[in-house]
């Protein structure tokens, strides 16, 4: 583990360690993690593949603190992220973190730039200025004549990039992307990979991707499995 008093600009941008996770159904203890232990440097670019429930979501969520882990520790850059009060982790979570899932979540009363500025204005930007970073992260994913459209008037492909957008709205140095083409054909999906690839070439943002799809797990830097509650990377 990095030392606590490593410079932030030293520290891995995320160091999980025995991380465990529990859940209890009528009486009975059913261990889902069972010791994780993963590092992610700045920019790097991580499938997670696994048969399904092996606990790859529950595994997206802690990194995300969605959900906080029974035992075990999550550092970014060096601090333990569930050492802070609820608030303080819901921030983070809000500011430092992007997701992208499966199905888009957008709202559909808004534009597609109003549903990529939303997270800035909920941490009280301006709306003109929340809009206008949010039209250029839109052009950025060849949405630019899409961003006065509503969900309900783009195709599948293009609601994802509008949420791929939107995860990068805050400006994280992590994106965690759960089962991100698993809604869409073939070809949009192709689409999807070669443009996550793109925003990882072109920025310093991680990706840790969750997929059934063997094709976007072998684009990335890193491979990793997950089985009996525990991570384990494959040979690039």
């Amino acid at each position: 583990m990095s030392d606590p008093a490593l410079p932030k600009d030293k520290a891995p941008l995320m160091e999980v360690a025995d991380l465990r996770k529990s859940f209890t159904f009528d009486g009975e203890t059913i261990p889902v993690l069972q010791g994780v232990n993963l590092t992610i440097q700045r920019g790097d670019m991580c499938s997670i593949v696994g048969q399904s429930g092996v606990g790859k979501s529950t595994l997206m969520h802690i990194l995300g603190a969605l959900d906080r882990p029974s035992s075990g520790r999550v550092a970014y850059f060096g601090e333990d992220i569930f050492n802070r009060p609820d608030n303080r982790l819901a921030a983070f979570r809000n500011q430092s973190i992007g997701f992208v899932f499966q199905f888009h979540h957008l709202l559909p009363e808004l534009t597609a730039a109003e549903n990529v500025a939303l997270p800035r204005m909920i941490s009280r930007e301006p709306k003109k200025k929340a809009v206008d970073y949010a039209n250029e992260l839109l052009a950025s994913v060849g949405l630019s004549h899409r961003l006065k459209h509503r969900p309900g008037e783009l195709s599948g492909g293009e609601q994802q990039r509008v949420a791929i957008a939107r995860a990068l709205a805050m400006d994280p140095k992590l994106v965690l992307a759960d089962e991100p083409t698993g809604n869409l054909d073939q070809r949009t999906s192709d689409d999807i990979h070669e443009l996550l690839v793109r925003i990882n070439k072109q920025s310093d943002v991680a990706f840790i991707v969750v997929t059934h799809n063997k094709t976007l797990a072998e684009m990335m830097q890193r491979r990793l499995v997950m089985k009996d509650g525990v991570v384990y990377e494959e040979d690039s």
